[in-house]
């Protein structure tokens, strides 16, 4: 069956929106209630709305008509052997929203923003336990690196070329 995205649209937004907050919250307190027991328990950490101001970082919202139903932000990070980094965070469909093609959706407007800002490479980091958002990074064309950051809740971290 084809996605519907026909409602669906993204868009860029200050990360301080109530919209935002309550993405966000879903977000956290659903990773918080199925985050792997084996791996201890999950660190609830918002990135800093101030990251996701451009030119160093974007965020963005999906709406289906009024409702937001996902998000993600893209923030500047250190360069790293002459790689000009932009990292994605919280990239989140709500549950209402899922299988219509929003997190391709968002990630699209995320790439483009970090191609607009001169990002040489994007990269992002996940928890395996997530197996339909690591697909999904794998087929846009993100390989798993080393480590990136020190991010207790993260067991993959992936990278991919943009110019």
């Amino acid at each position: 069956m084809p996605e519907d995205r026909s409602q669906v649209s993204v868009r860029v937004v200050p990360a301080d929106l109530p919209e935002v907050d309550d993405l966000l919250d879903r977000y956290l307190d659903e990773r918080e209630a199925t985050f792997p027991s084996a791996q201890g328990s999950y660190s609830r950490k918002r990135t800093p709305a101030a990251e996701f101001v451009p030119p160093n970082g974007v965020f963005v919202v999906a709406f289906d008509g009024d409702t937001a139903v996902g998000c993600g932000g893209l923030r500047r990070i250190p360069d790293a052997d002459g790689d000009v980094r932009f990292e994605v965070k919280h990239v989140f469909v709500a549950p209402e929203g899922r299988g219509r093609g929003v997190a391709t959706a968002v990630m699209d407007v995320l790439e483009a923003a970090a191609v607009e800002f001169g990002a040489t490479g994007v990269v992002l980091d996940t928890n395996d336990s997530l197996v339909a958002a690591g697909a999904m990074y794998r087929g846009r064309g993100y390989e798993r690196v080393a480590a990136f950051n020190e991010n207790p809740n993260a067991t993959a971290w992936y990278r991919k070329p943009v110019r």
